[in-house]
């Protein structure tokens, strides 16, 4: 069986400027990086705000299991197979982190016949977008360092700075520091510490401006710290906003690409989503819509984070709502919620199947509450049995969802036709999308909210910590913000370890955040890690570069 690196090689790719061509796009709309990547103008923008938008397909999934349950790959392969039923798609994910794709969760540009390409670039570097989310936010640390150095005309508390600095690397090592060590010309001496660049506030502001104005504005509203006698300080307090958008002038535009199959894709962006609001670019998403039929797009981790937070979160600064919902599950990755371990996930096991399907269940009603058509897309294993699928096809139906049977991963575009219809379907019907919760809400009704509506949890409690913070935000005018609730992305709850639908639990919100320029504010329940470290064999051990060129082991 050939590995996904070895499918991504042998692919046919077409240049880029044909690709842009076939959304119609010209050669003065893309810069080219190299043959087979660009970015687009945000002109592009420009000439089509005006134009009717296509529809707005999202892509979430169950709690992720060790099984994998295949969302970029029904992502990818889902757009394939709809231009191969004569739609106009175009796919946008979000850009893979140098963290994972050499720690232990490898890339995120699909799998088997459900790719993009290039593949070794969009996992390695890619057009520099990350580098300048990194660049930009320890540009503005630097200078709220130097700022203290240079005599602290702004009364900044040391003991109440908020502002970390970051890396696009795994390294737990960094996560707890002491900075301006070795005498007075060395700086400062505080605590501080690092967080992986796709954590960046930076990153989250990128994701969710519309323009490279609004970009810097947002910068300008970053809260760094707090004087001695309680007020924030800013981006702009410290005149750090423009060079920080000046730094993101190409980061802004999206960037072009293509599947196995040829088909567009966007790829630009990557908040975490058990961290940040886990989505692309409301920029890459708004284009898309006007230049195809159907925009494909996904959100990060299950859909009691991605989508939440796509939904509460991106819609309302980008002004769409979604057509239809695509839910990824797959029989094996259900029998890992009912209890079965990894290696005895490919026999029949009826009774754990029923434990670990409440979990979809859950998913489904929590996408129901939004008022959005969705469709279950079953990834097919060869080990799944027709009693097992049947039995998950007539649970969804109760809840109003049918089930597609999927096998883009082996097949590609062919394999994902019968999702693409009942996708078509379900965008056509008529449906009233509506907000979790309002505004004018206070932030606890908003974490409360999230909690008990969409996690099942019966309460929320708080540290007296998070409960002075969430007070002060609230007081302070940004009371209006969005929650973006940070936990484990492995179970409903903030405990990592309770699988399937778990119940009479409480969610532990230890600590909050202020994000004001990306406009939400981060509740982090449980034990959520903005900084993770390396495994015992990384898969960096693996990756390498050969003679002749050749890229090897990266997955």
């Amino acid at each position: 069986m050939k590995t996904d690196i070895e499918i991504a090689q042998e692919a046919k790719m077409s240049p880029i400027l044909e690709i842009a061509e076939s959304i119609g796009l010209n050669e003065d709309d893309i810069e080219m990086y190299g043959k087979y990547k660009a970015k687009v103008s945000l002109e592009v923008w420009e000439r089509l705000k005006e134009k009717p938008s296509g529809k707005v397909v999202l892509v979430t999934a169950i709690n992720p299991t060790p099984a994998g349950e295949g969302k970029t790959t029904n992502t990818v392969g889902l757009g394939m197979a709809l231009n191969r039923l004569g739609k106009k798609a175009i796919i946008a994910l979000r850009e893979p982190s140098l963290g994972p794709s050499f720690g232990i969760k490898g890339g995120a540009a699909g799998g088997g016949y459900s790719q993009l390409l290039p593949m070794e670039d969009i996992n390695l570097h890619f057009t520099g977008d990350i580098h300048a989310v990194t660049t930009a936010h320890n540009l503005l640390a630097a200078m709220l360092d130097n700022h203290l150095h240079q005599g602290n005309d702004l009364n900044i508390d040391p003991r109440q700075i908020v502002f970390r600095r970051v890396m696009d690397l795994n390294e737990r090592a960094l996560r707890n520091i002491v900075l301006g060590l070795g005498g007075r010309i060395n700086g400062v001496p505080r605590e501080s510490g690092f967080d992986i660049s796709v954590a960046s506030e930076v990153m989250a502001a990128l994701c969710l401006a519309t323009d490279l104005m609004d970009l810097k504005a947002r910068f300008k509203k970053m809260v760094v710290a707090y004087t001695y006698d309680g007020r924030p300080v800013t981006a702009d307090d410290l005149k750090a906003a423009g060079s920080m958008a000046l730094l993101m002038k190409d980061a802004i535009k999206p960037n072009l690409v293509q599947t196995l199959e040829n088909t567009p894709a966007f790829v630009h962006g990557g908040p975490f989503a058990n961290i940040a609001h886990g989505s692309n670019s409301i920029v890459a998403t708004r284009m898309g819509m006007k230049l195809a039929d159907y925009m494909i797009t996904e959100a990060g981790f299950g859909a009691d984070l991605g989508a939440e937070k796509f939904f509460d979160i991106v819609c309302r600064y980008g002004g769409f709502q979604p057509n239809a919902v695509v839910l990824v599950a797959t029989v094996r990755a259900l029998k890992n919620h009912g209890g079965v371990p990894k290696n005895l996930l490919g026999e029949k096991n009826m009774p754990a199947l029923e434990q670990g399907i409440q979990n979809l269940e859950k998913q489904l009603e929590n996408i129901n509450k939004y008022g959005v058509p969705v469709v279950v897309a079953l990834n097919e294993f060869p080990t799944d049995t027709a009693e097992e699928i049947a039995y998950i096809t007539a649970r969804c139906a109760h809840l109003g969802a049918e089930v597609a049977l999927s096998q883009v991963w082996a097949l590609g575009g062919a394999g994902g036709e019968e999702l693409a219809r009942k996708v078509i379907n379900a965008a056509e019907t008529p449906s009233e999308f509506k907000f979790l919760y309002q505004d004018e809400m206070s932030l606890l009704d908003k974490i409360a909210t999230v909690c008990q509506e969409i996690y099942g949890a019966e309460g929320v409690e708080y540290s007296t910590e998070a409960l002075r913070m969430l007070k002060q935000y609230q007081e302070q005018g940004f009371g209006k913000l969005p929650v973006c609730i940070a936990k484990t992305q492995y179970s409903l709850s903030d405990n990592p370890d309770l699988k399937g639908r778990p119940r009479g639990f409480t969610v532990y919100v230890k600590e909050a955040r202020l994000s004001a320029g990306a406009g939400f504010i981060v509740a982090l329940a449980g034990t959520v890690m903005t900084m993770p470290g390396l495994g015992k064999t990384p898969a960096a051990e693996n990756i390498d570069i050969l003679e002749n060129g050749q890229i090897v082991g990266l997955f």
